[in-house]
């Protein structure tokens, strides 16, 4: 955990023998991790920069083991921490290092229970990596939204659970949009069954909503009814070179009527992003060699298959991007040809985190603001930072069709990870309070976990706070699902 991070109090009820032979029982051998390399990915987050403990590592294979594991946890005390794929960013499925309870890893729970191609749904465990996912809807000739850089590894139960994001929510929404029903596993072992594909249901509140976003505070999402829409039939993919900020939100806003309402994408990155990517990232090829320092990755699409004679989203883009050439807005840009070239553009936008890490010590803030607000934002926050830290360097990148910006920047050159954590504060609160300032959030898409539970409680409002608090305990009143995430209690 990070040295200056002081870690909330958490339950230290052991695993004694007893209860790890109670828990054999439940799922057997195969459900369980004891050795120490065995639990390494576990209590280890993917940036390799926070490590926590767990007694043990508890792997059920389906809902009803979940509901006597946690039925068993809760009675005796011990503190469970939730966990899917493990490539959240923000330390929310990585257990402290007093943690003396369990890791509990949906990752056994892995099958597509239905795919319902009539009703548009697709009812699976919270297990299924996203990719599968999106293979199986594709199969289905349906189309599952959710897309992010880690969607080969990551796992639809923590994509919930942390109301992923991602680069298609311009268009179909956060992760909670793309729900109609769950099954949680609640603090005490209940099992609530809300496995309902309805698209209208105004029956009190709307339970679901609770989980989502959570964290695994709340309860274990162990399966989950997914909508799904229509395949895509007609794509195009374009690298533009554009003149600013300002310009990229200009051509998005005409890109909608442009599109026929169909921009499914919009990215913003900076010449120092991309250029970072070419740097460290193998078999990438720079899509154009313009002379500006901000690109943007468009895409549009449509389920209406192109057909001879008629104007398809190539076109029309072609079109579009000539328009806003003579607008002076685009400078440069090139359509995809082929699937390898948009592929080619989408590994590079997809590729930055992996980038980063390669090129050294540096800083993220996952943060929104209105879209109409980003070249602000951007502006002002890079001279507040550059105030603090002149030397720094800034690599802004980000959904711009949804306010989401990753606000991210490397150490100077030669500058290690120690001295850059001494800026790091002053770095942070600047950030933070111009996002404060325009109304925006702090935590747009990763969460709030281990690593910004102060920041949350510092710009929160106490109503927002206590309320938050109120159905923890109500829900949690023992304070062991995943305790010490998000909140301080």
């Amino acid at each position: 955990m990070p040295d200056t991070f002081t870690p909330p109090v958490i339950p230290t009820t052991p695993v004694t023998p007893a209860i790890l032979e109670s828990l054999r029982a439940i799922v057997g051998d195969k459900g369980l991790i004891v050795d120490d390399a065995g639990k390494e990915p576990f209590v280890r987050d993917w940036r390799g920069v926070l490590a926590g403990n767990a007694a043990v590592v508890v792997r059920p294979g389906s809902t009803e083991e979940v509901s006597k594991v946690v039925k068993l946890c809760h009675d005796n005390g011990i503190a469970i921490v939730p966990q899917a794929g493990n490539t959240g960013l923000m330390g929310g499925a990585t257990p402290y290092p007093a943690h003396a309870g369990i890791v509990l890893s949906v990752g056994r729970m892995n099958r597509v229970l239905e795919v319902d191609t009539v009703g548009y749904s697709m009812t699976v465990e919270a297990g299924c990596v996203l990719q599968t996912l999106q293979e199986t809807a594709a199969s289905h000739d349906r189309f599952f939204p959710l897309s992010l850089g880690a969607q080969g590894s990551c796992m639809i139960g923590g994509n919930l659970s942390t109301n992923a994001g991602g680069v298609q929510v311009l268009r179909y929404g956060n992760a909670r949009n793309l729900v109609l029903g769950l099954e949680v596993v609640l603090p005490n072992g209940d099992i609530w069954n809300g496995l309902r594909s309805l698209k209208k249901d105004n029956t009190g509140y709307d339970l679901k909503h609770v989980f989502m976003g959570a964290e695994g505070t709340l309860g274990v999402i162990t399966r989950a009814v997914l909508k799904l829409w229509p395949a895509p039939k007609d794509v195009a993919t374009a690298w533009l070179a554009v003149r600013d900020p300002k310009a990229a939100i200009e051509i998005l806003s005409e890109a909608h009527s442009a599109s026929e309402d169909n921009v499914g994408s919009c990215e913003l990155m900076n010449r120092a992003g991309t250029d970072m990517v070419l740097r460290h990232i193998p078999n990438v090829q720079d899509p154009l060699k313009a002379e500006t320092d901000w690109f943007l990755l468009l895409e549009w699409s449509s389920s209406r298959p192109r057909s001879d004679g008629t104007e398809g989203m190539s076109e029309k883009m072609e079109q579009f991007l000539a328009d806003q050439m003579e607008a002076g807005r685009v400078l440069d840009a090139v359509i995809a040809q082929n699937e390898a070239q948009a592929r080619n553009m989408w590994v590079i936008r997809e590729s930055v985190a992996p980038a980063s890490r390669a090129e050294g010590p540096g800083l993220s803030y996952d943060v929104s603001v209105s879209v109409s607000r980003v070249p602000a934002f951007i502006e002002q926050g890079m001279k507040a930072v550059y105030d603090i830290l002149p030397s720094i360097r800034p690599y802004p990148l980000g959904h711009i069709g949804d306010g989401n910006i990753h606000f991210s920047f490397m150490g100077p050159k030669g500058m290690d990870r120690a001295t850059l954590g001494q800026y790091s504060p002053a770095i942070t609160r600047a950030v933070n309070d111009l996002v404060r300032d325009m109304g925006g959030s702090i935590s747009a898409e990763h969460g709030i976990g281990i690593e910004k539970i102060d920041e949350l409680a510092h710009y929160r409002s106490k109503i927002e706070l206590d309320t938050m608090r109120s159905i923890k305990r109500a829900l949690d009143p023992k304070n062991i699902m995943n305790p010490g995430k998000i909140l301080r209690l």
